[in-house]
């Protein structure tokens, strides 16, 4: 049977999943699972992709993503690929990571957010992994309910503004809807579109047909509940500080990582940033691009600065 038409769209959401080749697993260690966070990190800064909701299960992925800019190709090219190449070479693995192309679903948001976002951050639960899904590292249920800090590249708001009008009520609404779940048998959200590729009501489908640019007429103001993230400004003082008291007084690597940091994280000037560190704009993007190669390979330097970056919102 031929795959459904992939449609996409700027500020389109999505269901992706990718199993492993013959269900076998795609991560073996932490470490694994850490490079997998960092490829959406980069898919991220690259595309602008913005993660809802996920979950890394040992041989397969379920995210809850929307692409601001369009290009959901694009996106999952650069994550399926950079994470196989990394599985293959650190396991002298051969043949395929992952089983075929990613499954796509195109979804109506405001319809299944709340059960689709559900499905997802139970899956350890019905897995038997675990008990409960806050017991569970590999997803981002615990920012959902308040329990770690949201990552720069997830974005929670849009769900937690359908359970409350305030950060705190949606917070605790979606923990008792998620917990209520557990003890039910809870239909796959997805197995209605495996089909058509579209999750859906019947005029949102037929709207795709007829708009020039689906789902522009579909989007709605997410200002109901926005998580508070610090803004994130910090001056160059700050973030060297911080680089310099995780890695230790003058280490050559905490300045790279805070030029890193200032460059890639914040919104300060080249100007600015050159004028501190005293470099000109060429030795600035020089040592953003030798870590962005690093990154790629080392998932030790994405926690490292993964954590900076938290001290510093905290």
């Amino acid at each position: 049977m031929a795959s459904p038409r992939r449609i996409e769209f700027a500020g389109a959401f999505y269901h992706v999943g990718s199993r492993g080749n013959r269900k076998q697993p795609i991560v073996q260690s932490d470490e694994d699972r850490y490079f997998f966070l960092n490829c959406l990190r980069q898919a991220n800064e690259r595309f602008g992709a913005l993660f809802h909701a996920f979950c890394l299960m040992d041989n397969h992925y379920h995210l809850f993503l929307e692409t601001p800019r369009g290009g959901l190709s694009r996106i999952m090219h650069l994550i399926n690929l950079k994470y196989a190449c990394y599985f293959n070479a650190k396991y002298a693995h051969c043949g395929h990571t992952f089983q075929s192309r990613f499954a796509g679903i195109l979804v109506q948001a405001e319809e299944y957010a709340r059960e689709l976002s559900c499905y997802i951050h139970l899956n350890p639960v019905r897995a038997g992994m675990v008990g409960r899904p806050e017991e569970y590292r590999w997803s981002n249920y615990r920012e959902y309910v308040g329990l770690a800090p949201p990552e720069p590249w997830t974005a929670n708001a849009f769900v937690l503004r359908l359970f409350g009008p305030t950060l705190g009520l949606a917070r605790e609404n979606y923990a008792a809807y998620v917990m209520e779940r557990i003890s039910q048998t809870m239909i796959n959200p997805l197995e209605a579109a495996k089909k058509s590729g579209v999750l859906g009501s019947p005029e949102f489908v037929s709207g795709l047909a007829r708009t020039p640019c689906p789902g522009s007429e579909l989007r709605t103001s997410r200002d109901a509940v926005e998580v508070p993230r610090p803004v994130f400004r910090p001056n160059p003082v700050q973030v060297l500080a911080e680089s310099e008291s995780l890695l230790g007084p003058k280490n050559r690597l905490a300045r790279k990582i805070a030029i890193y940091i200032c460059h890639k994280r914040t919104d300060h000037t080249l100007r600015s940033i050159g004028d501190f560190f005293d470099l000109g704009n060429s030795g600035i993007a020089d040592i953003c691009r030798r870590l962005e190669k690093e990154l790629a390979q080392n998932t030790t330097l994405a926690r490292v600065i993964s954590e900076v970056e938290n001290r510093l919102r905290s």
